[in-house]
């Protein structure tokens, strides 16, 4: 007998509450600035064959994505009760190598039912650049890369693996403090199931989350019977990738039949020799969000919707990244840039549901080098606010993060009592949003001022394509970087890597909102 509408409700409240709680755990024992303060990190549980049955209100980039690295992990040859599974291998599951997915089976009676998945950015983890989010041409350069492995067999720690990571990292406190941290939420989120479990019995359960799945399905089914039936197309472009190519092409068609969607990504860049391609479970996550955003908030967010959107990518495409492809900027970057497209292509079908172009960048800055403070190598990374697009009805929000990633800014006081930096200034970009009936969001202007010499890198977008405006609403001013010497100002490109002394700054300016409709 099929579960009643409040029962569904309440497993799903409770599936979903043990998701939440598990981010708390790895939140309040993360060690790291980008874990404490940040938040970059999202945990969900997952059925015994990879589908996400709940996951927390975490970032989105990692979320839908994440079924990959579980089915990625049913591979391996043998998986037990008290291993913890571990990856950042793009091309097997993962995003970009300083994600980390790890990833705890779920046994009862002896036998394996659910997956509950931790993952986290962590700050640095080697590569060409501290932060590990070089201006790379192949994955090698960017750090680490861990297959499908087993961090833990049978609750013994696989010593040989953890101190390969730690050798490769240049501050190996920081990340066993958040590898620490991960364990310990998965280790909550293990034991809540358990219990409920034993509270509801695993029929009702495993019950639970296979109506959680069909109810998605089913709504999604309705929001894309409300598109009109038709073929809408888009195009945009990403302002290069670091390694001489410039004005890169991403384009989708979506075809909306009945109750099920195709969105066809072919036409798009082929790979690119530089670290903006996108591993296939990103482009998945980017095309999903943005059917997610169109659908009431009342819906279970799991794997449900992915039955009947279909996604098509050339087979050479950057937005379906091979080995041994760079990456590090296809995640946070052109997962951001096919939001875009596919929300300008739906805007030609229900534009009073889309909004014009945020921000579409995470404006990613990283650096580091010595701390005097302490005298130990340390590494920093963040990514910055900007404006969200103008939507019909409502003016965006300014200086807020926006569709792939919603994390924190991390807070002057953190920034300044943990690293040699200090903030000149952050504040709003006023009158940087797109103007517009209804007008586009502000974006931010945040100035580091170096305390010792450090290695910077940059990766950020909308420096020379501006964020669209919808019905002829105008678009959102560029975002723009600059590195300031003495009294002498230099504009930076899109993507850098370079050496600052003491007493130099860097200057970002993030892209803003673009307007909704004519003013």
């Amino acid at each position: 007998m099929p579960l009643s509408p409040f029962e569904l409700e309440i497993y799903q409240n409770i599936l979903s509450s043990i998701a939440e709680e598990m981010g708390v755990v790895l939140i309040r024992a993360g060690f790291s600035p980008n874990i404490k303060e940040r938040r970059d990190l999202s945990c969900a549980i997952f059925q015994s064959n990879g589908d996400m049955i709940a996951q927390a209100a975490h970032i989105p980039i990692h979320l839908a994505s994440m079924s990959f690295a579980v089915r990625a992990v049913l591979n391996m040859p043998e998986i037990n009760d008290g291993d913890i599974l571990i990856l950042n291998d793009p091309f097997q599951g993962g995003t970009h190598l300083p994600d980390i997915t790890c990833i705890m089976p779920v046994f009862y009676n002896n036998k394996l039912e659910f997956f509950v998945a931790s993952r986290a950015h962590h700050a640095d983890i080697g590569g060409l650049t501290p932060g590990s989010m070089p201006l790379s041409t192949s994955i090698d350069q960017e750090g680490i890369l861990i297959p499908p492995s087993k961090l833990y067999k049978k609750k013994r720690l696989n010593k040989k693996l953890f101190n390969e990571i730690m050798a490769s990292t240049r501050d190996p406190e920081e990340r066993e403090g958040d590898f620490n941290a991960q364990i310990g939420a998965l280790e909550l989120g293990e034991k809540r199931l358990n219990e409920t479990i034993k509270k509801y019995t695993l029929k009702k359960v495993k019950q639970a989350g296979n109506e959680l799945l069909d109810y998605s399905e089913k709504i999604m089914k309705q929001v894309i019977r409300e598109i009109p039936n038709g073929v809408y197309e888009f195009e945009d472009y990403m302002d290069d990738d670091g390694a001489g190519t410039k004005k890169i092409p991403i384009k989708a068609k979506i075809t909306i039949k009945g109750q099920r969607t195709t969105v066809d990504l072919r036409g798009s860049s082929n790979q690119v020799r530089g670290n903006l391609n996108a591993p296939y479970s990103v482009t998945t996550a980017a095309v999903i969000y943005v059917f997610q955003c169109l659908a009431p908030s009342s819906m279970p967010l799991n794997s449900g919707p992915l039955r009947v959107v279909e996604i098509v990518v050339d087979e050479d495409s950057m937005l379906n990244a091979k080995y041994p492809a760079a990456v590090v900027g296809g995640n946070v970057e052109t997962s951001q840039r096919v939001v875009d497209v596919v929300f300008g292509a739906l805007s030609k079908a229900v534009p009073e549901k889309v909004p014009a172009a945020s921000a579409g960048s995470m404006s990613n800055f990283t650096f580091g080098g010595i701390n005097p403070n302490t005298g130990r190598s340390y590494a920093y990374y963040e990514t910055i606010a900007g404006g969200m697009g103008g939507r019909s009805g409502l003016d965006g929000v300014s200086a807020v993060q926006t569709h792939m990633t919603n994390t924190l800014n991390t807070p002057i006081e953190s920034l300044e009592r943990e690293l040699p930096v200090m903030l000149n200034s952050y504040s709003i970009r006023k009158n940087s949003g797109g103007k517009g009936k209804y007008k586009g969001g502000d974006s931010i202007t945040r100035e580091y001022k170096f305390l010792s010499d450090a290695t910077v890198s940059m990766i950020t977008e909308r420096r020379k394509f501006s964020p669209y405006g919808i019905k002829d609403g105008k678009p959102g001013r560029k975002g723009k970087n600059t590195l300031i010497r003495k009294s002498k100002t230099t504009t930076i490109g899109p993507k850098a890597s370079f050496k600052v002394k003491k007493g130099e700054s860097i200057r970002i300016q993030t892209p803003a909102g673009g307007g909704w409709g004519k003013a």
